[in-house]
């Protein structure tokens, strides 16, 4: 028991110690030395995960003899959506369709270079374990840009990296679970269906236990990536009409043709759709984890981590209040057509007018005149 004590203990300590040697390194400001191989690539500063990176420091600062190295994980969205039907036959041998993904149990930019796994999903977007973010780019240009199977492929990917650890000797239950911004991959999930796992499977560069749990997070991962190319779409679209109220209270005017906001408009709508009505949108639960409770709980942990249903929320709090803005701009836009509609009616009718006095004008004057001169009485002589 006192060594048990003695042994938490220490490991408290080493973790303050990391804690406080990391806080001293981010407030440095003297660049790490460049030959430093120890140096690991952490989540972007924006990344929710970031905030409990604290979580993983005890992991990561008491190595274990079953423990692996430190790997990376990176996902990127490079397109709206990717045509999976057309992508199957691009795919290095040995790919196998996963439920809602591709799975690629090995892939190598180069011979030299590291290999990793790739789930490639419908979404537009791929997570890569083993591979940072460089090699997971040359992943989609020589494998998804070759193919064409990229719709709507987007200017710049959006990217996040996470890391992970694999322990089989894990104890600290859940086995496998997200620590901070480390997932741990330990004990494999135990199924309640036969049919979660393919009957034969390819040999993989990873445990074949932990499959599910790298599937079940890597679409975690895959939505918030995809989530965040459509934050960065609906951003440079609100930014493009930031200026239409300032534009309205000082001319009056909206400054776009009833056009011009109409395609606004479906824009917005196309954002919506993407959001909330495609059969892989950001809300629901996929039906594959029904009958697999532990696989959920992996999926909604990471999802939770990343802040999927406030973003969602936001996203569509966004979408909602541009929309309200432009209904209000279409309507102005409406009533100024309805204005004008009636000023061309007046002067068309002004025109009919004209003419009928031109065209008849002679003869009714002729008609009114010989009237005037009939009803006139005789003039008598003196």
């Amino acid at each position: 028991m006192a060594a048990s004590i003695m042994h938490h203990a220490f490991q408290m300590n080493c973790a303050a110690r990391a804690l406080r040697r990391s806080l001293a390194t981010g407030s440095s400001a003297t660049p790490p030395p460049a030959g430093d191989s120890e140096a690991k690539p952490k989540p972007k500063a924006s990344t929710p995960l970031r905030r409990a990176a604290s979580a993983s420091l005890p992991i990561r600062s008491n190595p274990t003899p079953t423990r692996s190295s430190i790997k990376p994980v990176s996902t990127l969205a490079t397109a709206e959506r990717y045509n999976l039907a057309a992508l199957r036959e691009h795919l290095p041998e040995g790919s196998l369709r996963l439920h809602d993904a591709y799975w690629v149990p090995h892939w190598a930019a180069d011979a030299d270079g590291p290999e990793g796994e790739v789930f490639v999903f419908g979404n537009g977007s791929f997570v890569c374990w083993g591979l940072g973010e460089e090699h997971a780019r040359a992943f989609a240009q020589s494998v998804l840009a070759r193919s064409r199977a990229e719709a709507g492929a987007l200017a710049d990917p959006e990217t996040e990296d996470l890391e992970f650890v694999m322990d089989p000797a894990e104890c600290v239950r859940p086995h496998t679970r997200l620590q901070g911004d480390l997932i741990i991959l330990g004990e494999g999930p135990k199924l309640n269906s036969d049919d979660a796992m393919p009957a034969s499977l390819p040999p993989s560069l990873f445990p074949q236990d932990t499959l599910l749990a790298r599937y079940a997070f890597s679409q975690a991962l895959s939505r918030s990536t995809a989530l965040s190319a459509l934050e960065v779409s609906l951003d440079k679209y609100l930014s493009s009409v930031a200026q239409l109220p300032d534009t309205l209270q000082r001319t009056g005017e909206p400054g776009l043709s009833r056009r011009a906001l109409v395609m606004k408009l479906g824009e917005l709508l196309k954002f919506r759709q993407g959001l909330n009505l495609n059969r892989e949108n950001f809300s629901d639960t996929p039906d594959f984890y029904w009958a697999e409770p532990t696989l959920e709980n992996y999926f909604h942990s990471l999802s939770s981590a990343l802040e999927m249903r406030a973003r969602t929320r936001s996203v569509n709090d966004k979408i909602t209040y541009a929309a309200e803005m432009q209904s209000v701009l279409r309507e102005l836009l409406t009533t100024r057509s309805a204005h004008s509609m009636e000023l061309i009616i007046i002067v068309l009718i002004a025109v009919e007018v004209v003419i009928c006095l031109i065209r008849d004008g002679p003869e009714l004057w002729q008609m009114v005149t010989s009237k005037e001169n009939k009803q006139a009485p005789p003039h008598r002589k003196h």
